[in-house]
């Protein structure tokens, strides 16, 4: 094992020098490199006439007959010309390899497209390595194995392994791209003689961006024989265009000699590629290394192979979420507590932050935490001098508000990497400078490298690969564990009710418990796929703030949860019970176990914490996809399901009020929406009237949603248009219907 050596006086020449090698290489002209690899032959024919314009040398020994100035209803048998012209009449993606046999030969003929031009490519069956039937009897069995696993880890290590039963190659590594395009080798399943590649990194010039957009489009790429020479392409540039053959999707294109000798220098014989794409984005390859001679995998071998990166692509992002999922639910459930403190004491929320039994340094994992508050600043566990805190939370906020390699993105600030590499710092509203940070320490960290990445040499003015891929280890200073994303939020989303329980402080009681409650509204409602939403929220006339709240909550099963609920009381404690409900709901809710889960351990919550108080709420839970409704109630009043011009009020799934009773479990209810129907949940201000029994106000909003018609949003105002609510009450309607 290598370490670094101390860093060398950089050379402004030989910089120059490198960049403008780096340059030439990110400008090759990969996508068109006029010429082909020679385990098959390309042909380039117009349509509909199938007229060769363009061939690669040496394709009539191919197929078995001279080429140039033919159509390919010259070469081809009948019959397996007729399958052709049927494939092109379809969706080329959907057709796959066609077999054929021209002169006799037995050959893999795929098509795609360039231009106006249909590209062929035929390659001979004869000489292709197979995994035969038995594999691909295993299939269902390997795909299982594929989603089974609930880590990153278990994940890429399965496809690394079944890969490499399928393929034969000598090694298969799955490549991990970072947020700099650099790689790391996550899984690798290899020959036992063979020195481990896992863990090694390797820097992003080794894949420059225009070959990673490549990959980002061409799923498969396979090279039989690293030492073969390119066969060019007759003629070189396409008649009467001018320009050369775009050979971007096609499967024979011949790799940048740069590439050649970079498998060179690594004593690969062949090798191929799968890509691996997360929701549009390359998120790294299956690599395959063969070392003891040339290797070419039969076309349905290449196939299946793509089939497992297609497929593992689509779990990554699963696989991923499923390892936060625990994590964000326990930043969320911390986060309600403080939520709750600070809305306990609203007039001292540094105590509830700082000295309690939960404090701002266990929202989040760190070693420290500061919060400033009214222009006082409280230090928790292991921080900056206090008189340079207000100086590294500014930096950070300037920069975005959180960084992990503080003294590497930011100057003047060596002296607190140690304490402070990792900041994430967010700014508590009221215009006083306010705010929450929170500081990890220095995390020195060795990363091994698949050779030094800083010895590219330029020769003749060409970026020449290193030749050694020795592991080289250097130690990386300055960097600290990276924030998740769910921490960032539930960072700001503290500050934020924080920023708000201090604009509350400074007005009268009426006016604070106003503002806090119009916090808990949201300012827009989000856009959830399949789903068309409306909402309509009237605070009362008398200016006295009831408990109404509403809220939509994605969930990690691609569910939307629809709540709206009603805490008894009015003003300040309304708003802030209200407040506490809805967090601690929203992280029963992303359990993913249902409402009537949510409803018991909202119920125990209220039990345990705020004893005396008592709430109504109805959790509506949607499938967009299939339309699937699941429907819990605590006391509330009945949503109701309007279709075919037919109003239903939902009865079933009904159980207490929360605050009534102690470990109550709460029913159930399931019912279909269908396209056209609507359902609407609304509080009891909409319906309730002086002098009016409240059954004949929920007649009449049943005729009203069954009369109306349109959008949700336009239901939703038709409704309280045609009821005109009194106005001594809030008044809080949510509609919902799937498009």
């Amino acid at each position: 094992m290598t370490t670094s050596p101390p860093p060398a006086a950089p050379d402004p020449v030989r910089r120059q020098v490198d960049a403008d090698a780096l340059a030439r290489c990110a400008d090759e002209p990969i996508a068109v490199p006029g010429a082909v690899q020679p385990h098959g032959a390309l042909l380039a024919v117009t349509e509909p006439g199938l007229v060769v314009v363009v061939a690669s040398a040496g394709a009539a020994g191919v197929l078995g007959a001279e080429v140039t100035g033919r159509t390919l209803a010259d070469l081809l048998p009948p019959a397996d010309l007729d399958r052709l012209r049927a494939a092109l009449a379809g969706d080329l993606a959907e057709a796959g390899p066609l077999r054929v046999s021209p002169g006799g030969r037995e050959l893999d003929l795929v098509l795609s497209r360039s231009g106006d031009l249909l590209v062929t490519e035929w390659e001979p069956v004869a000489g292709a390595e197979q995994a035969g039937a038995a594999w691909h009897r295993r299939l269902p069995t390997v795909l299982q194995r594929l989603s089974a696993p609930t880590s990153l880890d278990g994940l890429t290590g399965v496809l690394a392994r079944e890969v490499r039963a399928l393929t034969g190659f000598d090694r298969v590594m799955v490549y991990r791209f970072d947020a700099e395009w650099n790689g790391e080798v996550v899984a690798e399943d290899r020959r036992e003689d063979l020195e481990p590649f896992l863990g090694l990194h390797y820097p992003a010039s080794d894949i420059p961006a225009q070959a990673r957009a490549l990959y980002a489009t061409q799923w498969l790429r396979l090279i039989p024989d690293a030492a073969y020479t390119p066969v060019p392409l007759e003629p070189p540039l396409v008649p009467g265009t001018g320009r050369p053959l775009d050979l971007s999707g096609a499967m024979l294109r011949s790799v940048s000699p740069v590439h050649l000798e970079y498998l060179a220098n690594m004593g690969v014989t062949a090798s191929m590629s799968v890509s691996l794409v997360d929701r549009g984005r390359l998120w790294g390859l299956v690599a395959c290394h063969s070392y003891s001679g040339p290797h070419r995998p039969s076309h349905a071998d290449r196939t299946a192979a793509e089939f497992l990166g297609r497929t593992a692509s689509l779990l990554l992002h699963t696989t991923d979420e499923a390892g936060e999922h625990d994590r964000a639910v326990a930043v969320a459930r911390r986060e309600a507590e403080l939520v709750a403190a600070v809305g306990r004491t609203p007039r001292t929320p540094a105590t509830a932050l700082v000295d309690g039994v939960l404090t701002v340094l266990d929202l989040l994992p760190a070693a420290g935490a500061a919060v400033r508050l009214d222009g006082r600043l409280h230090l928790l566990g292991t921080t900056p001098p206090a008189e340079r805190v207000a100086a590294v939370v500014a930096a950070v906020l300037g920069a975005g508000g959180a960084t992990d390699r503080l003294t590497r993105a930011l100057p003047g600030f060596d002296d607190v990497a140690e304490e402070a590499s990792g900041v994430l710092a967010v700014e508590v509203g009221g215009g006083r400078g306010d705010f929450l940070a929170w500081f990890r320490p220095e995390t020195p960290r060795e990363v091994s490298w698949g050779g030094d990445p800083h010895t590219s040499k330029v020769t003749d003015g060409r970026l020449s690969p290193r030749r050694s891929f020795a592991r080289w280890t250097e130690t990386v200073r300055g960097t600290a564990r990276p924030w998740r994303e769910h921490e960032v939020a539930a960072a700001r989303a503290l500050a934020g009710h924080l920023g708000e329980a201090v604009l509350a402080r400074a007005a009268e009681d009426d006016r604070l418990s106003a503002a806090l409650q119009r916090t808990l509204l949201l300012e827009e409602l989000p856009k959830v796929p399949g789903v068309a939403l409306g909402a309509r929220y009237r605070p009362s006339e008398a200016d006295v703030v009831g408990g109404d709240w509403y809220d939509l909550v994605p969930l990690p099963g691609g569910e939307l949860a629809v709540v709206l609920g009603d805490v008894a009381g009015h003003g300040l404690s309304a708003a802030s019970v209200t407040a506490q409900l809805r967090h601690a709901l929203r992280a029963a809710l992303l359990r993913d176990e249902g409402p009537a889960a949510a409803l018991s351990a909202l119920n125990q919550l209220v039990g345990a914490l705020l004893p005396g108080e008592m709430a109504t709420v109805v959790i509506v839970q949607l499938d967009p996809g299939t339309g699937r409704v699941a429907l819990a109630n605590a006391g509330h009043l009945p949503a109701v399901h309007a279709a075919g011009g037919v109003g239903r009020l939902v009865t079933d799934g009904r159980g207490p009020a929360l605050g009534l009773l102690d470990a109550v479990p709460y029913p159930q209810a399931e019912l279909v929406l269908d396209a056209g129907d609507r359902l609407l949940l609304y509080s009891d201000g909409l319906v309730e009237r002086r002098g009016r029994p409240l059954p004949e106000g929920i007649e009449a909003l049943r005729e009203a949603v069954a009369a109306a018609a349109g959008e949700p949003q336009e239901v939703v105002d038709g409704v309280v248009a045609a009821l005109d609510p009194a106005g001594d009450d809030d008044v809080t309607v949510v509609g919902l219907a799937r498009v």
